[in-house]
């Protein structure tokens, strides 16, 4: 077993309710040695992250019921979860600013490049 194993594979979480996206996450991240789950809803996102407890959260502007903003306000209220790094991820113009709202520890634009997909990941996981 490589070092790797022992200490654990990182775990992505990716919501976002365009599959082509989760795929294309899931692809390359996967690609780059993560563990990956995705969610294309925002329902029950304390539980969704509970069960999984990533170590970094990638969360899409448009979500269906809750949204983007409101999703990450509720990981980042909650005591158990407030921690993992949220990086808010969207086609918006203003990305900076809803980042800046939701209480994201970063954002990533779309459409977004594989190294700057992987550079993010690695920025908050070292």
């Amino acid at each position: 077993m490589d070092s790797e194993n022992l200490k654990g594979v990182k775990k992505v979480f990716v919501f976002d309710d365009n599959k082509d996206i989760l795929d294309l996450c899931t692809f390359i991240l996967e690609d780059a040695g993560y563990e990956i789950r995705t969610s294309e809803t925002a329902n029950n996102i304390e539980e969704q992250v509970s069960a999984y407890m990533p170590d970094i959260i990638f969360m899409d502007n448009w979500l269906p019921d809750l949204g983007g903003i409101q999703a990450t306000k509720a990981i980042k209220q909650h005591p158990d979860l407030k921690h993992i790094p949220v990086i808010y991820f969207s086609a918006n113009n203003d990305i900076s600013a809803l980042a800046s709202e939701a209480g994201a520890d970063s954002y990533l634009s779309k459409p977004f490049d594989i190294a700057s997909l992987e550079e993010i990941v690695k920025k908050h996981l070292s």
